[in-house]
């Protein structure tokens, strides 16, 4: 079965990014010229996605603006003839078919997930979570697909990680089955560097199954009352095969203000007009003997 639907949380309240996000959602923080949010909804609808569903909060109204249209603003681009910009605007309300369910209160990125069930209905679906920003030729969520339509199991995404940063991720346990996938033994949640399985931590990206929505229906809080994606899938456990697929591309961690700086400076130069003639290049050549 195709993977046409696609499930991605933006409820959080991005306190690392107060206070910039004190009015403004923080997947509205843009990299260059475009939202965070942007680039993530890209991925999907260049992977094959044709309906979104966000799942949002009630401070999150400017990304339900950002993919709508905006009949004011394209007829002030025609008046000035700004054609270029007015194909841009339009673009984004093209890219997929939106929907938008607000998550009651913050209860995880399970209960998240789970918020959607309904519009998803009995089929598989993609998940992405709107932190991570990842570049690479084939989009990263296309990959996952592509393991799923293989093996036809869930499928994670994976990214090998410095033993020191281990205790921040979901790591799996698994066997590799082919290139850069892993069959799934085992999950566990932020362990302690001497107690991870592997070096693969678990990105903001999946593809899910109806048993998961179920498994999450059934799953108990966590001690902090939040209920998590990995508890679901960890309780499938033993009950079907599920997969790790380590994605080629380059991922930055947009809710780490590090990695948004740097995600901003190699966005700036990739960017046509930004890095027109090697300008920002040579900027930062410069700066950098500077320092």
């Amino acid at each position: 079965m195709s993977i046409r639907k696609a499930i991605i949380a933006v409820a959080g309240i991005g306190t690392r990014f107060l206070p910039a996000t004190k009015a403004q959602p923080k997947e509205m923080l843009t990299l260059v010229d475009k939202p965070v949010i942007q680039y993530i909804v890209e991925e999907a609808a260049a992977a094959g996605i044709e309906q979104i569903i966000f799942i949002t909060s009630q401070t999150k109204r400017a990304i339900e603006d950002h993919f709508d249209r905006n009949f004011e603003l394209e007829y002030r681009l025609r008046q000035k003839n700004k054609t270029k910009e007015l194909q841009q605007v339009m673009a984004i309300s093209d890219l997929a078919k939106f929907a938008y369910i607000r998550q009651k209160s913050p209860r995880g990125d399970g209960d998240a997930v789970l918020q959607a069930r309904e519009f998803v209905g009995d089929e598989p679906c993609a998940v992405l979570f709107g932190d991570d920003v990842i570049h690479s030729k084939k989009p990263c969520i296309g990959q996952l697909i592509s393991t799923f339509e293989k093996y036809g199991d869930p499928v994670v995404a994976v990214q090998k990680v410095p033993k020191k940063d281990i205790s921040k991720y979901g790591v799996i346990k698994g066997t590799a089955v082919g290139q850069g996938v892993h069959e799934i033994s085992d999950l566990v949640e932020k362990p302690k560097p001497e107690n991870a399985p592997s070096d693969l931590a678990i990105i903001g990206r999946y593809v899910i199954t109806p048993e998961v929505f179920a498994a999450l229906e059934k799953a108990e809080p966590s001690a902090d009352g939040e209920l998590r994606l990995i508890d679901a899938l960890r309780s499938l456990k033993g009950k079907r095969a599920m997969y790790a697929c380590e994605f080629e591309g380059e991922r930055y961690d947009c809710g780490n203000k590090l990695q948004f700086l740097i995600a901003s400076v190699d966005f700036g130069l990739r960017h046509d007009e930004a890095n027109a003639d090697g300008a920002f290049a040579a900027f930062l050549k410069k700066k950098a003997k500077q320092i």
